[in-house]
């Protein structure tokens, strides 16, 4: 397993101006491009398969297998689309790259749409962060400016225009069909697939759709090498990534690391639980990723070690919660948010969640039954796979690994009429007339009567 970090996009993040083309080519950036310009671009798209990269957007599809998907050109454009909308709760490594470091996610850009015969990419910016959006939009003009982007690419022959799209804001645009709707101006909703985006995505044309980080990781690939990059990790997980501890952790940030690291080994970089306090769960992959325990320090974080100890690797957001939280009251916050994002195209997503938040809350506070948790499992159920997209399925995700961590914690706000760990918090709460409404209809019990 491994004991150290691995900086290679974060290796110059504290350099003075590091997010300026002068910083990043003093460090060496471009090289990668300039090596992949002499190359045939079928060569590029099998070291990046040869690398064995896969995609740190959460799913861990190999990348260049992705790129390899296109059809065979036929005259017409075929698009790069890179996926920086980040915002599932938890998940926060893409801003802070970039942000410190852009200029490699431009010179990844250009290496990709060489790769794959794109002559058109976009940048796909959540609109919230409108710093990085500047910050992005900056470093693409500089770009411009030096050869790296528009006509004739340092003398290769090759053009590549690059457009920076702040989106309006919405989790279900970090779905990839969503945000190429998004982008085409349309409502972000899920697209039925097949077709897939390789086939027909943005403006019905061949399209590659990655996130942030898979881009930003193929120029090192490029300038130093396939065997370089599968040095680290482990064999079928290969190379470094950006795990982003959050929560009850002493120094929380971002650690780069060889994928296949411990969260111990992580915990023991970073300081540990806070000063006093002990492990009680977490996430491996962010907010949608089944929860963790304290019995799982050791599990290596790569795809295969995660999925056999019963969760996903996901973006690799690993949030600390100590023994003061409340699992019930975090998981139901996560369902509040999923129910709120649901962009409504399919009933057992819109329904569903709507439905896990009610039940939640009302266990939460200390109104529900013991048949509650059966309801949540049956709904997750429902939902679990019969959504339109991957939304309704990481909804359920820490619902029902929590009810089978963490049963005996529901029972106790079930049985001893609130939180145990904060009553307070019990007793001061109100539900709004609907939800007061919705929540007495699934019990069973009359508005108007105790605990109403």
């Amino acid at each position: 397993m491994a004991t150290t970090l691995s900086p290679v996009l974060s290796a110059h993040w504290d350099a003075d101006r590091s997010w300026t083309l002068e910083t990043y080519e003093a460090n060496g950036g471009y090289a990668g491009l300039r090596r992949a310009l002499t190359m045939p671009a079928a060569d590029v798209v099998t070291a990046v398969k040869d690398s064995g990269l896969r995609g740190r957007g959460g799913a861990g599809f190999p990348t260049g297998l992705k790129w390899s998907f296109l059809p065979a050109p036929d005259g017409g454009p075929r698009y790069l689309v890179v996926n920086a909308d980040e915002s599932e709760p938890g998940t926060c490594k893409d801003i802070p790259l970039m942000m410190a470091n852009p200029q490699v996610l431009v010179e990844g850009v250009a290496i990709t749409s060489y790769a794959i015969g794109c002559h058109h990419a976009f940048i796909y910016i959540r609109g919230e962060v409108l710093h990085v959006y500047r910050r992005v939009l900056r470093a693409v003009d500089e770009a411009y400016a030096k050869g790296y982007l528009g006509k004739n690419i340092q003398g290769s022959g090759y053009d590549l225009d690059v457009t920076v799209h702040a989106g309006a804001g919405a989790y279900i645009c970090g779905e990839e069909t969503a945000l190429l709707d998004s982008l085409e101006g349309r409502r972000g909703q899920p697209r039925l697939k097949p077709p897939f985006p390789a086939v027909a995505g943005l403006y019905a044309r061949p399209t590659v759709v990655n996130n942030v980080e898979s881009i930003a990781s193929v120029p090192s690939i490029i300038a130093n090498g396939v065997d370089w990059f599968r040095s680290m990790g482990t064999e079928k997980s290969t190379g470094f990534g950006l795990f982003s501890l959050s929560g009850h952790v002493t120094r929380p940030g971002q650690y780069e690391a060889p994928l296949g690291i411990t969260l111990r080994e992580l915990l023991d970089m970073a300081g540990g639980v806070r000063e006093g306090h002990e492990l009680k769960f977490w996430t491996p992959g962010g907010s949608s990723t089944p929860l963790f325990t304290a019995e799982h320090l050791d599990v290596p974080l790569d795809y295969e070690s995660v999925g056999a100890a019963g969760s996903m690797l996901g973006t690799r957001a690993l949030q600390i919660f100590d023994e003061t939280t409340c699992v019930v009251r975090a998981i139901t916050r996560w369902a509040e948010f999923y129910a709120h994002e649901s962009c409504g195209k399919c009933t057992p997503c819109r329904e569903g969640t709507y439905w896990l938040k009610q039940v939640l809350a009302r266990i939460e506070h200390g109104q529900g039954t013991l048949e509650d948790l059966d309801t949540l499992l049956d709904v997750c159920d429902n939902i679990l796979g019969r959504a339109f997209c991957a939304l309704g399925d990481g909804a359920t995700s820490t619902i029902t690994s929590g009810i089978a961590l963490f049963r005996d914690e529901f029972e106790a706000h079930i049985t001893g009429g609130g939180c145990p760990l904060d009553p307070a918090a019990s007793a001061l709460f109100e539900y709004t007339p609907r939800g007061r409404a919705d929540l007495h209809a699934l019990s069973g019990v009359p508005a108007g009567t105790v605990g109403a």
